[in-house]
Parts: C-alpha cells; sequence; structure tokens
C-alpha cells in the first residue's frame, strides 16, 4: 500500500515530541503540508528542523500556542484557518490519586485533554465538510476502556474524546469526511519515558527492568509484554488519514498491545 497524503494540509496539536512528533513525521513523510504546534517557541522550531533534516523538502510550518486555552486555539485557527487532517494528540496525565484530585486537577484535564480536541474539530471539521474531505483523529487511550485508578481523571477524559468521536462521525454521516479515535496502550513516549527514567533513578534500577515491571503488574493482560513505540501508534494514525482509510469512520482503533481484553 502506498499512502500519499500530497496536496493535502495537516494539523497536529501537542507534536513536539513523543506520538504527536512521531505523527507530524510520519504525515510528512506521505507528503502532507504538516503544521506542528507546542507551546514553546525553542521545541516547535527543533522539532520542524529534526523532520526536515530527515526528509528534505517536506513542508513543514509551527505555530506556538497554548492549546489547552481558548486563546491559544483561536491564535492556531487565525494562523492556519483550513486544514485537510486534524489530529488532536494534545493530551497530559498525571498518576494521582482520586482523593488527592482536586477539583482544579478536573478542571484542568478537561480543558487540555477534551477541549482543545473539541475547539478544534469545530473549526475544522466544517471547512472539511465544505470540501466534502477531511479526516479527524482524536487521541484517545486504552485507559478509556480501562480505567486506571492512579488517574481516573485522566482516563475519564480519554472516555470523554471517544464519545466526542462518534457523535462527530455521526453528525458527518454521508459526507466525505471521517472520525475516528485511536486508543494507544502503554507507549515509550518523552513523557512516560521521563516519569519512568525518574522512577529508575529514585529506586536505583535500570529503566527496563522498571517498564518491564509496570507492564507486569499494572498491564498484565498485554499481549506483546513491552511498551509500544511512537511509531508503532502513528503508523495507524497515518492510514486513518490517508485516502485508503475512506470506509472506517465513527471507529475505535486500538494499538494497545493487546491490553484491552476485548475482541470486538
Amino acid at each position: 500500500m502506498n499512502i500519499s497524503l500530497h496536496g493535502k494540509s495537516a494539523i497536529v496539536s501537542g507534536s513536539t515530541a513523543g506520538i504527536g512528533f512521531a505523527v507530524a513525521f510520519g504525515l510528512a513523510e506521505a507528503g502532507a503540508n504538516v503544521v506542528i504546534n507546542g507551546r514553546d517557541e525553542g521545541r516547535v522550531k527543533r522539532a520542524i528542523k529534526k523532520i526536515t533534516d530527515k526528509l528534505p523538502g517536506a513542508r513543514v510550518s509551527g505555530v506556538v500556542a497554548d492549546l489547552g486555552t481558548v486563546e491559544g486555539v483561536k491564535k492556531l485557527i487565525a494562523k492556519e484557518p483550513e486544514a485537510d487532517i486534524l489530529v488532536n494528540n494534545l493530551g497530559i496525565f498525571e498518576p494521582k490519586g482520586f482523593f488527592e484530585i482536586s477539583d482544579e486537577d478536573w478542571q484542568h484535564f478537561f480543558e487540555v485533554n477534551v477541549m482543545s480536541a473539541v475547539r478544534l474539530s469545530r473549526h475544522y471539521a466544517q471547512g472539511m465538510k465544505v470540501r466534502n474531505w477531511g479526516r479527524v483523529l482524536f487521541m484517545s487511550s486504552e485507559s478509556a476502556l480501562q480505567i486506571p485508578t492512579e488517574m481516573i481523571h485522566y482516563g475519564t477524559t480519554k472516555t470523554a474524546l471517544l464519545a466526542v468521536s462518534r457523535g462527530l462521525a455521526e453528525t458527518l454521516a454521508g459526507t466525505g469526511v471521517t472520525v475516528n479515535a485511536v486508543l494507544p496502550g502503554p507507549t515509550r513516549s518523552e513523557g512516560v519515558g521521563g516519569y519512568f527514567e525518574k522512577m529508575a533513578d529514585e529506586a536505583g534500577k535500570p529503566v527496563e527492568e522498571l517498564e518491564a515491571s509496570f507492564i507486569a503488574e499494572h498491564r498484565s493482560s498485554s499481549i506483546i509484554k513491552r511498551l509500544a513505540t511512537v511509531e508503532e501508534v502513528a503508523s495507524l494514525v497515518v492510514y486513518l488519514a490517508s485516502r485508503q482509510a475512506s470506509a472506517t469512520t465513527g471507529a475505535a482503533m486500538r494499538v494497545d498491545g493487546g491490553v484491552v481484553r476485548s475482541i470486538a
């Protein structure tokens, strides 16, 4: 299968590192004009350079904006009013016990993880509908289906994204716009990697040992018995953004290493 996104424009929120960066790289590699997003100008510039160094001729630009705020979304839309592909990747996580999660924590997680995607999708999907072609993708998580007790607020926001994704897909029924959610499992992203590195330093153990222990204790249903790579997750996203995926919409697509014990 030859996936070509030449002539298509893509926006990936929260894409200076981790899964978001891998998705941006994959879309650029397929020929799309890609907009990188992050809150820090230096990180945005480094991400663009990293892609263009490896993909000479790639069309990549950046917008520095905090999309977890209304103002940040408005800034992005003002600079990039249209897109053919929107990947709602921006998200935060934090292990914290339920009784320690404050109202402010809940509100912050919803603003960043859910409302950023709602606001961006509300704007860009309308243009896609007019042009009768588009792809809207929500980065959810296996935690949407199996709520982790160590971060219930995170899991709840990822479940909310499944509802938004399905509802928007049905709203756009009969158009050339598809809407899907992607559910990664434990993935060696920058944030997760940093979390394990900190734990390894504190415990005086190798990172690999901590990762294996986490899978065994907290995600024992994993079939691959390891963390996924960001590239493995990005490959599914790039396919769903392609012309070849035109009959896939309203779906929750898992790339979770088999963590979710379900055949559907």
